[in-house]
């Protein structure tokens, strides 16, 4: 049977059973708070519970290593939409420990790309464009750096208004512990 076979078995028991309605909430995030977090499996129900969070508490916006690549890119933009849109009034970036962005190979990662049939054509045109693969790639040394670099571009941004507060955090993968880093990041730390 396929994913795609027993994933929606599962949902039409799902939805027959009305179990969705433990799940019912608002859009609008209730805490008035969005997260920025990496995309690493051990967080899916960690991070909220160790944050006390339940569903419709908090928009989360996840990727790898919970980190910006770009000031106008789509988590930046998701971030400016909950802000405008939603009423968010404190961003928080958390990292993790452990993260499989810290020390990205990014030459072992973009060898991998042939070894799945990318040609290395697509990837010299790209190189040609002037887009730079090794730092769109890349990682960070450690997970506080990462959470201070996202946290600076969502601060300095010029579209984020001076009164939503963003903070840094990083979470153990394991135990849910978490460590400030930054609280209203200002410009001024890193």
């Amino acid at each position: 049977m396929s994913l795609i076979t027993n994933l929606m078995e599962f949902n039409r028991t799902f939805v027959d059973d009305k179990q969705y309605e433990a799940y019912l909430s608002d859009k609008l995030p209730q805490k008035k708070m969005a997260i920025l977090t990496c995309m690493d499996t051990r967080l899916f129900e960690l991070l909220p519970k160790a944050l006390n969070l339940k569903n419709g508490d908090a928009k989360i916006i996840k990727n790898a290593g919970a980190i910006l690549t770009q000031p106008f890119g789509s988590a930046m933009r998701s971030l400016l939409v909950a802000v405008y849109e939603m009423g968010i009034q404190d961003i928080l970036v958390i990292g993790h420990h452990g993260c499989g962005m810290t020390n990205l190979d990014t030459k072992g990662l973009m060898s991998k790309f042939a070894e799945r049939g990318i040609p290395e054509l697509a990837v010299q045109t790209l190189e040609n464009s002037g887009i730079r693969l090794d730092k769109f790639l890349r990682g960070f040394k450690s997970p506080e750096e990462g959470v201070l670099h996202s946290a600076k571009m969502i601060r300095n941004h010029p579209l984020m208004p001076r009164d939503v507060n963003v903070h840094g955090l990083i979470i153990h993968p394991e135990t849910g512990e978490l460590e400030v880093i930054v609280e209203n990041y200002q410009g001024d730390e890193a």
